[in-house]
């Protein structure tokens, strides 16, 4: 399942949504979305995960979470 996840501090890498979403279950994929002229992140990214019971559960106790100052935005993502 694709998972998006938003308003993400700046700081996040893509190595940091992969150890927070392997608290759920296996992830395939996690990619911070970067702008391509500054480098900066543009405050969102994807989670891949193969188990769609366990992309739930994330996204369930997830979404509206603080996540290093700020309230993310979790939601199943589109295909």
């Amino acid at each position: 399942m694709n998972i998006y996840i938003g308003n993400l501090n700046e700081i996040i890498e893509d190595i940091h949504l992969k150890e927070a979403f392997e608290d759920y279950g296996a992830v395939n994929t996690a990619k911070v979305i970067m702008n391509r002229y500054t480098s900066k992140s543009r405050g969102f990214g994807f989670i891949e995960m193969p188990n769609e019971q366990e992309a739930l559960k994330a996204i369930e106790e997830l979404d509206g979470a603080e996540w290093v100052g700020n309230i993310i935005n979790v939601k199943k993502g589109q295909k």
